[in-house]
Order: C-alpha cells, then structure tokens, then sequence
C-alpha cells in the first residue's frame, strides 16, 4: 500500500500548506480588526476585547502595554476556539469514518474546510472571522484520518515510519506555510476584483490561495484516494508476522514501546490495550497543553518583546519546520521502532523543558536592551536594536521545539495505533465493520486520542498567554 502512504502524504502537504499559511499573521489581523472597530463600544470585538481585560485585570494590574496585551490575550483565546471544537468534532469525526468509511467523511470535511477559506476572504469584520474560525474547527478531519488510513495499511512493525510522514508533512509545511503567508499578507487583490465592489479582508490573498489549496486537495482525493476502511496490509506475510511476534516477545521494553529491532509488540489482553490508551490520552492532553501554550505565543511574544512584522515571524516558524523537517526524515523515521516510541517521547519532552528554560530567560536580556513600546516596525533597524544574546536565545529554543515537535506527538500516535484492532471486513446488513471491541475501532479510538490532545492545544494558549502577559508587563514597567 505505498501507494496509499504516498497519496495521503502529498494530500496532507495540501492541506497543511493551507493550514499554515495564517500562522505568522494572527496578531497583526486581530490588530486590524481592533482599528477597525474601536470606535463602536458596543460591537462585538469592543465587547470580546472588554471581557478580556476584565480577565486580564483578574491576573495582573494593567500597566504601559495593557491594550496592546488585551490583543496578545484575545489571540490566545482565539487559538483555543479552533482546538476546543477540534476536542469535541474529533470522536464523532472518527466514528464517522469506521461506519461510512474514511475517504466519505474525509471529502465531507473538505467541504467545510473550502467553506471556512470563503469566509475568511469575505471576513471584514471581527464577528464573521471567527466565523470561519469556528467552521474550520468543526471540520477539520484531515490529520487524524490520514492516521486512520495509515494505520489500515501498514502492519505493526511499519506503523511508526509510516506516521512519520505526517510529521513531515508537517515539518515541510512550517518551512513553505508562514513564509508564504507572510510574503503575500502586504500583496493587495486585483485591481479588477476590488472593482467588483466588493469588500475583503485585509489578507484576502492569503485567504485566497488557502482556497486553492484546499479546492486542489480535495480534488485529488476524489480521484485517486481509494478506501481503505477494513483493508489488511498485504505486504507483510504470516512468517513475517510471526517473526515480529517472537522477537517482540524477547525484546518487549518496559515502557511498552516497540522492541529494538522494529518489532510491535504482540497484542495486549482489550482491558490492556483500553488502560494504555486512557493513559496515552492522558498524556497527550498533558503535553499539548504545555507544549502549544508555548509554540502558539512564540509569535505573540516576538510581536511583543521585539515587535517583529509578519516576515519576521514567518522565518521564525519557517526554520523551525526546516529543522524539524530534517530531523523527522533523517531520525525520527530511522530510530522510532529501533529505540522505542517511549524513550523517543521522552527526549521531545526533555527538549520542551529546555526550549521553556531559553524562553523564560528571553524577556530579561530583550529588556535590557529594547523599549517595545519604542520600537519600530522595521526589520533592520528592530534586529539591531535586539541584544545579539536576546537572538541566541530565541535560536536555540526554536531549535529545541523543533527536535520536540518531530518527536513527542509522532511517538504517542503511533503507540496509540498499535493498541487498535484492525477491522476484518464490513458487515453487509449494517455497513458497520467488523471489530472485536468498538472501543478499539481505529476511527473512534484514534479520533479519542486526537480530542485529548486538542483540549491541551485549547488550554495551551490560554495558559500560555496568561502566565506569559504579566512577566512581560512587570519587566516593560521596570524598563519604563
């Protein structure tokens, strides 16, 4: 089933593309919106802005840069909208896809995804992006169903290299996604098409080639997407099998991962394999909910901190899809099913607390040296003016999310994978497939496991921006 792995991959570079693009230009559009609609103190942005700071005012006294991180908190919270429907959509999503199959609810989702990119472009005010924001969080399949469909195709022992390709989708996606969002967010529509009459967001063409994206992908799904509900991998022989068995057997880790020679361990008892997938959740739900707090912020603290532009920040996001790009392709896919999914897990969460540690040390050296409130918009002069120790701080924690975004997620995912049953066919009478426990149906077991970690990535930037807004007040204030 290369092909199939193939096929996935490239419609997953589409869809992340398109997903990445908007990255780098949050806070500059909520700052649009903010000038756009400041003037009416009973619209909906001057009330959601209103609650903000009534929040804000709960955590800290507001000081110089309050309205500015009234914006940076209110981007928090707009990150948690998508992630918060992903938590509740993700379940159904995957049950959907074990009883209609996976292509079906997966061209469904596209529908909505094309839908949320019309809105965007149409978006002048705060009320009808958020719009969008909410019909992209309830119709975002495409990652989990991509797991889902490699883990119908692959066997246990290949599981792990398979579903590194949707970190490096991923990974390549953070390379090109921001760049471009970033390049284009200054290129205005047409002529022509702004003589329609018609009135556009700001980043209409960002808005408009995630459209494209979006309408390519789905195209290619229908035409070359096969159903995989309730295939078996043919490409791994019953010796075979039994040979991973055995070898699983011998070399079977404590932390229940794959054993050292690329060998799944064989299945576990359905009151095993439902505990180990509680506790994975658990532990997804977990790390996210660190881990996003800080991926979401970084740009909002650049913003803040060094008041970096759009380019600025899509460079920033862009090196660290490089590296993690580099590191999915060159060690991840070779070492995973050597070393074991565990103890990769375990570096990612090691590299998280370094990134944490580099980054909580970034505002005293920017401090010392740059006035946010002071600086301008430019890139030369807002690099010059940033301590060269500030920018090596910066360097090395994107380095560190890098190595912890090709390795934490990946790991869990397919240690999640491999506690599912494989389904053995369809039942004629009822369309459902056939499973030992609908618990353990890849659809809804891995749509589960995929809610858990989009509650974390909901709460992520809540917290993040709640505990990151007054240290950076305090040290504005003293540098005041």
């Amino acid at each position: 089933m290369a092909k199939v792995e193939t096929i996935v991959f490239l419609s997953l570079i589409l869809d992340l593309f398109a997903f990445t693009i908007p990255l780098p230009l949050f806070p500059r559009i909520i700052e649009w919106y903010n000038l756009r609609e400041s003037s009416d103190p009973f619209g909906f942005l001057s009330r959601t802005l209103g609650a903000v700071r009534a929040v804000r005012s709960l955590l800290y006294k507001p000081g110089a840069q309050s309205q500015r991180w009234d914006v940076v908190l209110l981007g928090g919270l707009m990150g948690s909208v998508f992630s918060t429907l992903q938590f509740f959509v993700s379940p159904k999503i995957g049950a959907l896809s074990d009883k209609y199959g996976r292509k079906r609810v997966l061209l469904w989702t596209m529908v909505g995804n094309i839908l949320s990119a019309l809105v965007w472009m149409k978006s002048t005010t705060f009320s009808t992006y958020l719009l969008s924001r909410v019909i992209g969080g309830l119709s975002e399949g495409n990652v989990q169903l991509a797991i889902a469909i490699l883990s119908d195709v692959t066997t246990a022992a290949s599981r792990s290299k398979a579903l590194a390709h949707v970190g490096i989708a991923f990974a390549i996606c953070f390379c090109i996604g921001p760049p471009i969002g970033a390049y284009f967010a200054s290129k205005p529509l047409p002529p022509s098409i702004n003589s329609w009459g018609l009135e556009f967001n700001i980043y209409a063409v960002p808005a408009l080639i995630t459209l494209v994206l979006l309408v390519a992908e789905t195209i290619f799904l229908i035409v070359s997407l096969p159903e995989t509900r309730g295939t078996k991998a043919s490409d791994h022989s019953a010796k075979h099998k039994k040979d991973d068995n055995a070898a699983a057997e011998s070399n079977l880790k404590v932390d229940g991962s794959s054993s050292s020679n690329g060998a799944a361990p064989p299945k576990a008892t359905v009151e095993k394999r439902t505990s180990t997938l509680k506790t994975l959740r658990r532990l997804h739900f977990q790390f996210l909910a660190l881990f996003s707090g800080v991926e979401f912020t970084l740009t909002f603290l650049t913003f803040d901190l060094m008041d970096w532009n759009n380019t600025q920040n899509g460079k920033l996001i862009g090196s660290i899809g490089i590296i993690s790009a580099l590191l999915q392709g060159g060690y991840v896919r070779r070492k995973a099913s050597k070393i074991g999914e565990g103890k990769m897990a375990r570096q990612g969460v090691f590299s998280c607390f370094l990134a944490l540690l580099l980054l909580a040390l970034l505002p005293h050296y920017v401090s010392s040296g740059v006035n946010p409130a002071k600086q301008t918009s430019s890139s030369a002069d807002s690099n010059s003016t940033i301590p060269s120790t500030a920018l090596r701080l910066l360097q090395l924690s994107a380095i560190c999310m890098a190595f912890t975004s090709a390795t934490v997620v990946n790991s869990l995912t397919a240690f999640a994978s491999l506690q599912c049953d494989d389904t053995v066919g369809v039942d004629e009478t009822n369309g459902k497939p056939v499973v030992g426990r609908p618990e353990l149906a890849k659809g809804q077991a891995l749509g589960q496991f995929r809610s858990s970690g989009q509650l974390g990535r909901a709460l992520g930037p809540i917290i993040g921006e709640c505990n990151s807004v007054p240290v950076y007040s305090d040290l504005v204030t003293k540098d005041n």
